[in-house]
């Protein structure tokens, strides 16, 4: 029996964060499928040195110095994917947040985008960024001309996404972007977390809270800081990033830097606290997911990806106004407030990765696809793949896409209401 050839394609492999799990989740679920990025950073991007990576013509024409400074090659990015020849493949899988999903397809091959968010500087976070934009010596001239720019980017953007079939969504706040901006429905399907790295026997003698990720200034580690200095409380602030010289700055004697560290000390660490600071809004979040896991009470943004994974009173607590005095009282709220780490751990569990234990086969009555947020990206793919090989899209999607929410229209592209 044919088995179908299978691309997947990533923005860029430049750094281990969020979304480079989802690309490793599913390249161990098809293993002989390469993976197309436009550049690729073996030092920065590790465990993907045993794959079959390929990257696009940019890795050999931009300079080393600049070519992994993203913000600044959104044209030719775009222009890299649709040049690649990809019409070997009958299936191809885009994880993308910016221009993965710009690929060309042969016409009777399928395209399905696991979509991180739709591109933040055009769309969601657009006042953001161009408020935040810095080209140096230079922004005052680049400035003026960015929203002629993110016009004529946004327009390319929606014809990028006219190829695609079906879209998978990280999480429901990404899935109302998607139709928001694109016009277009979406599977929610989370992203792939190895909570087991994290659980341990509990510690009770927990004190003070801690944070990990990258330090930029939209994860608003900063907000933490001040709460942690205000309240004169102990603060463990994990990794580095273009922030951190700022963050340093405005940390207080309880305040310590870690730097970047190896995943035992992280575990470790993460048993020594008693929460997890989550300040900015995420497309989802897999560190939030990872603290619970550590048995870490989230302590919240009310926004983004932690909807679908705090559950205030049970796994965190929530703020709504996304401020030192908000965080503040968050945090004072946790200290009076008693969390169970078998509750903790056991809901982190719900994101745990989930692969199928035997190879993908065709089947001429695959089970109906069911969109449940809590499906993993294997199970979902694999449905999709079934029905998509067996038979016609049209059929597919009657067949097999009707949820009791929603249909997922892949077929069909609604004309957003940004278009044009």
């Amino acid at each position: 029996m044919k088995q179908p050839k299978i691309a997947i394609i990533h923005d860029w492999l430049t750094s281990m964060g969020g979304a480079e799990p989802v690309v490793l989740e599913l390249s161990k679920l098809y293993p002989n499928a390469p993976i197309y990025t436009s550049v690729y950073d073996k030092k920065a991007a590790k465990p993907f040195n045993e794959k079959d990576v390929r990257t696009t013509y940019l890795q050999k024409v931009l300079p080393s110095f600049v070519r992994y400074k993203h913000v600044l090659w959104p044209v030719l990015r775009s222009f890299a994917f649709r040049k690649l020849d990809l019409d070997e493949y009958d299936l191809i899988i885009s994880s993308s947040s910016a221009e993965a999903k710009s690929v060309r397809k042969r016409p009777d091959a399928k395209h399905i985008c696991y979509c991180h968010t739709p591109t933040r500087y055009y769309w969601s976070h657009y006042d953001e960024f161009k408020r935040e934009f810095n080209f140096g010596i230079l922004t005052p001239i680049i400035r003026p001309f960015i929203p002629l720019f993110v016009r004529w980017m946004r327009k390319k953007d929606l014809q990028s996404i006219k190829g695609i079939d079906l879209f998978i969504a990280n999480s429901n706040v990404t899935k109302g972007r998607i139709k928001k901006y694109y016009g277009r429905d979406a599977a929610v399907v989370y992203p792939p977390v190895e909570t087991k790295r994290f659980i341990g026997k509990n510690n009770p003698d927990r004190d003070g809270y801690i944070l990990w990720g990258r330090h930029v200034p939209y994860k608003r580690y900063d907000l933490a800081i001040e709460a942690c200095n205000r309240l004169g409380i102990k603060l463990i602030v994990i990794g580095n990033g273009p922030d951190t010289s700022r963050l340093k700055k405005l940390a207080g004697p309880t305040i310590t830097f870690t730097g970047r560290i190896g995943d035992k000390e992280l575990v470790d660490l993460a048993h020594s606290a008693k929460g997890f600071l989550f300040p900015n809004e995420e497309d989802f979040g897999i560190v939030a997911v990872e603290a619970m896991a550590a048995g870490l009470p989230v302590i919240a943004y009310k926004k983004g990806g932690a909807l679908d994974i705090v559950e205030d009173g049970v796994t965190g607590i929530f703020f709504d106004e996304q401020s030192v005095d908000g965080l503040v009282q968050a945090i004072e709220k946790r200290e009076v407030t008693d969390f169970s780490y078998n509750t903790l751990v056991q809901r982190s569990k719900r994101f745990d990765t989930n692969l199928p234990s035997s190879p993908i086969t065709i089947t001429k009555n695959p089970r109906p696809m069911i969109n449940q947020p809590n499906e993993t990206i294997a199970t979902v793919l694999s449905q999709s793949l079934r029905s998509i090989v067996r038979f016609s899209l049209g059929t597919f999607i009657e067949r097999f896409c009707h949820t009791s929410a929603q249909n997922i229209a892949a077929s069909s592209v609604a004309a957003s209401p940004y278009q044009g």
